[in-house]
């Protein structure tokens, strides 16, 4: 089992309030709620820095050899439909 830890946080009284009241509403303790804000947080960022990561790789321009490679492609399909009975 994992091993807990204790922290205490400052807050404005309002947000405390609603911490509160939506604890209450979902049967849940205040740390529990709060445990489950911070690991939705952690796994929005990690998938916003992985979105970030993915179009990073594909917001470069295509080398010499995608170009050549796409060129080719487009050739073969070109045929490949011309072959085609519409």
């Amino acid at each position: 089992m994992a091993s807990s830890v204790k922290t205490a946080i400052s807050m404005q009284k309002e947000l405390f309030n609603e911490v509160n009241k939506l604890a209450s509403e979902l049967h849940v303790s205040r740390s529990k709620l709060f445990v489950m804000a911070v690991q939705d947080f952690i796994k929005k960022n990690e998938s916003h820095n992985l979105l970030n990561q993915i179009n990073s790789a594909f917001s470069d321009s295509p080398d010499s050899e995608e170009v050549k490679v796409h060129s080719h492609m487009r050739k073969k399909h070109m045929k490949n439909l011309e072959r085609e009975s519409w």
